[in-house]
């Protein structure tokens, strides 16, 4: 039976509508109620047409809200004059003028502040924040201010010419011209580069150019790109980052297979983001083949929570989907408890006997056989798969419970160092045994005081970060897949990964009896392994004059003052840079360019530059109209979750006082004094969504006061410091979709066959009404909440089950109904969550059973509900969670805080 059409009371539907438009306009998004002001066809001849059609939008926004707001200032709208303002194709005279004058509410400030026609800029648009209640969370989904560089700054005016936001994202988009006017802000300056946007780079391919010509500047070693100026007739390009003149090669313009080239065609000259094949200069030695080394705990939890059968079983399944492009791949396992056991794998065409090689020496474990253990993955592949699948009988009756990983660590170290590669772990066990041994930490009574974080959060040994620099010196990363149901230390094993580009992934709680256990392991474990893998890696990113790349975050080897070293370049992480202003920026324009130098599994040395124009200003007002709301939270977390490992109490607070600064200094430097009615709280419309996001992150569990295991909060911090930007977002401030009053085409594919999503709430327990069916997805996990009084209809939909109390909770999966449509519509709704081509997440889904008035007290499955329930309503972020404020209580106290 569906019920999509199932009549609620009207309540639940009036919040869907958003705030009134004409009181909260969003720049980008077009509200038809609010275009009511005719304006002329003619745009500005120096604007693309993206820029065209959000230059009109924004016009027609500011003078309907001018009107309806009836003589309250528009602050920092400058006054146009009518002759320049038509002849930029702004409108006609008396347009001009209606809109100058002030019964529009826009205050008149003569000559002082005249249109620049030659040079938009993002327009301030102001709103008050506490009567935008609940915040319209839609926002989180609009792309960053637009980058306003007019089309005559790029050699050749085509759309690819500045780097999209999906690579790059400055946290300001039009950047001051003085470290002054920077700090006077309050507002940070940094980079989110995400270099690549897919596991697989077949997926996302960028315009390669393979002549092997790479043209850079003599002096700042900039790459060229399209916003160079070529002079002397085109014999020389100016460079656009330190403004010297260089020779053009001779083969920019040579002829290709006999056709003669247009530089103008060049991909360099038409995309911000390229790539170019390395010339033999660029390598210090061959490209190497992909290693792979891997550590499988055979202790005794690891055999018991199957953990070791499950990793064979999965590398065995992934064998053929390896990166293996030019048949080199080199592999070797090597098995651990409290002794190393290595094996010899000799080739498939000399015999099939596999030796195992037991060393109890743990203080300098020796390698027995080298050659055999370590091995091609084409010329063993038959024996390679014997041993996996016969790995769990030879350890089945292990009993040992003792883990020598420091040992097992330098044993695959020294077997891989000479190529380098992946040292992929996959532990249930606390390392006990040998270098590096760890011990449980006693977390009664030290957490959630000033303590927690020197005694939980610090690495409890030396080891696992002095083996990183020995690491990188020999270009290998290590990988961690820890699945356990006790502590683990993720704290001190997360160093492991964090200093050799690699990642840290927990499964607390895990167990192979639990088939939604074993689905999310086997799957983030086999996408991990295909992903595309490239060596030997560097990074750095370059300003123009005046800007300087000054701190760096994420998991990488600061080599040195601004290289950043990867043994292997990951392609599901993100990173953040922080940009300094030395000195004042004389020119309308910045550049910033960022380039990774790395070996692909293909044997080819590549190159790719992404290359980002950005405007400057002398205005504060222009500053914050163009500030990137998701950059800048992104920028404050990195900032908050090096102050955690310290103090969290420090880290928290630094949120909050962030907000705090920049809500005074918007109130102080731009806001109009003579505002009539009350202190609102003020700040402009493309930063309306970022208090709120900063009060969500003290609610995270990286941050959060209260009792949290350390295991979890060091995988939270982890995650959070580098994970791609959209995902960060949404684990801060997590998706909410009402199911059961979804539109008719929410959960079917549309035309394109993409399965559409219903729209997303507000993360408050107030919208969830107690007959309701809603989704929650935080990035790493989906919960589905059924509210106590649903009626019977609803749980036989979904479930097949009239009776509410008889629904499975916890971790399920949703069952296949056949004859049911809304089954399977939430199915793939769910499904559609779960599709990600640019990380190795599986979310699990979580059902849980919202409260009843009717729920019987002493039911078996209490204290299961209670756990999910709260676990769930955790990620509501908008509501009182535990002892801390709600957002309105935030913002209230926000505003108490700035008017003192």
């Amino acid at each position: 039976m569906s019920h999509r059409k199932r009549v609620y009371p009207q309540a639940q539907f009036q919040f869907g509508q958003g705030v009134n438009p004409a009181n909260s306009p969003v720049l980008g998004q077009d509200h038809p109620s609010q275009i009511q002001t005719p304006v002329t066809n003619q745009q500005p001849q120096f604007l693309t047409p993206a820029q065209q059609q959000l230059q009109q939008q924004l016009h027609q926004q500011v003078d309907h809200a001018s009107q309806a707001m009836a003589g309250m200032h528009l602050h920092n709208v400058p006054v146009m004059d009518p002759t320049l303002a038509q002849n930029a194709g702004l409108g006609t005279p008396q347009q001009i003028n209606d809109y100058n004058s002030p019964s529009a509410g826009n205050p008149v400030y003569g000559q002082q502040q005249p249109v620049s026609v030659g040079r938009p800029m993002n327009q301030l648009y102001p709103i008050d924040l506490l009567t935008e209640l609940p915040p319209p969370v839609s926002d989180l989904e609009l792309p960053p201010p637009p980058l306003m560089v007019p089309p005559e700054k790029f050699v050749v005016p085509v759309e690819t010419a500045n780097a999209s936001s999906d690579y790059v994202r400055c946290t300001l988009n039009a950047i001051p011209k003085s470290n002054s006017l920077l700090k006077k802000s309050k507002l940070p300056l940094g980079l989110v580069i995400r270099p690549y946007l897919n596991l697989q780079d077949s997926e996302c391919q960028v315009p390669l150019n393979s002549d092997g010509l790479v043209v850079r500047c003599r002096r700042c070693r900039s790459y060229i790109n399209p916003f160079v100026t070529f002079v002397d007739g085109g014999r020389r390009w100016r460079c656009n980052f330190c403004n010297l003149a260089n020779d053009v090669p001779m083969a920019f313009d040579a002829s290709q297979q006999g056709l003669p080239v247009n530089r103008y065609e060049r991909n360099e000259m038409q995309h911000a983001v390229v790539e170019y094949l390395a010339p033999k200069e660029y390598a210090a030695r061959q490209p190497p083949p992909s290693s792979y080394a891997f550590i499988l705990d055979v202790s005794q939890n690891a055999i018991k929570n199957g953990l070791l059968a499950t990793a064979a079983r999965t590398l065995l399944e992934t064998l053929d989907t390896l990166p293996n492009h030019d048949q080199r791949t080199r592999i070797t396992i090597l098995a651990v408890d409290n002794s190393i056991h290595y094996f010899s794998i000799p080739l498939d065409e000399e015999s099939d006997q596999i030796k195992m090689l037991d060393v109890v020496d743990l203080d300098e474990p020796f390698l027995p056989m080298p050659s055999s253990m370590y091995v091609s993955l084409q010329d063993c592949r038959s024996n390679i798969e014997k041993l996996l699948s016969q790995l769990p009988e030879i350890f089945q009756f292990n009993i040992m419970s003792k883990l020598a990983l420091g040992p097992a660590l330098k044993a695959a170290f020294n077997l891989i160092k000479g190529v380098g590669g992946k040292i992929i772990v996959v532990s249930s066990t606390l390392p006990n045994s040998g270098i590096g041994k760890l011990q449980k930490r006693n977390e009664t009574g030290v957490a959630n005081t000033p303590k927690e974080a020197s005694q939980l959060l610090s690495c409890q040994d030396s080891f696992y970060k002095n083996f990183t620099i020995d690491c990188n010196k020999n270009q290998i990363t290590i990988d961690l897949f820890l699945a356990t149901e006790d502590y683990i230390d993720v704290a001190s094993l997360s160093n492991l990964s964090r200093f050799t580009a690699g990642q840290t992934h927990f499964y607390p709680g895990w167990s192979a009896a639990k088939l939604t256990d074993v689905t999310k392991f086997t799957k983030e474990f086999s996408k991990h392994l295909t992903m595309d893998l490239s060596m030997e890696a560097v990074m750095r990113a370059r300003g123009s004059s005046g800007l300087r790349m000054t701190r760096f975050y994420g998991h990488f080897f600061n080599r040195s003052s601004d290289l950043c070293a990867f043994p292997t370049f990951p392609r599901d992480q993100s990173y953040v840079f922080e940009v300094s202003i030395d000195e004042q920026l004389v020119r309308d324009y910045a550049y910033l360019q960022i380039a990774v130098l790395l070996s692909l599994n293909t044997g080819q040395r590549r190159i790719r530059v992404i290359t980002l124009a950005i405007p400057t200003t002398d205005s504060l007002a222009e500053t914050y109209a163009s500030a990137d709301q998701l950059a800048i939270t992104a920028f404050f977390s990195q900032k908050a979750i090096e102050k955690a490992y310290s103090n969290l109490e420090e880290a928290r607070e630094s949120l909050n006082r962030s907000v705090q600064e920049i809500l005074a200094t918007y109130k102080k430097e731009i806001v109009v004094s003579n505002t009539a009615g009350g202190a609102p709280l003020r700040l402009s419309a493309n930063l309306r969504m970022l208090p709120l996001l900063m009060h969500s992150l003290t609610k995270h569990m990286a941050f959060r006061a209260g009792l949290v295991p350390s295991d979890h909060r060091a995988a939270a911090l982890n995650f959070l410091e580098s994970n791609p930007l959209p995902y960060v977002i949404k684990n801060i401030y997590a998706k909410v979709y009402s199911l059961h009053d979804m539109p008719d085409d929410a959960g079917l594919p549309n035309e394109q066959g993409e399965v559409v999503l219903p729209e997303r709430i507000n993360a408050t327990s107030s919208l969830l009404e107690r007959y309701g069916l809603y989704l929650i997805d935080n990035s790493t996990e989906l919960f589905l909440w059924v509210g106590g009084d649903a009626v019977n209809e609803l749980t036989m939909d979904v479930f097949g089950t009239p009776d509410i109390l008889e629904i499975p909770i916890g971790k399920q999966e949703l069952p296949v109904l056949e004859g049911s449509e809304f089954n399977a519509r939430v199915r793939n709704v769910v499904s559609k969550l779960r599709e990600h081509a640019d990380v190795i997440t599986y979310q699990p889904l979580y059902i849980v059973r919202g409260a009843s008035l009717s729920e019987p007290v002493n039911h078996a499955s209490a204290r299961e509900v209670a756990t999910l329930r709260l676990w769930a309503t955790s990620t509501l972020v908008e509501d009182k969670i535990l002892n801390s404020q709600s957002y309105r209580e935030f913002l209230q106290n926000m505003k108490t805080r700035i008017s003192k």
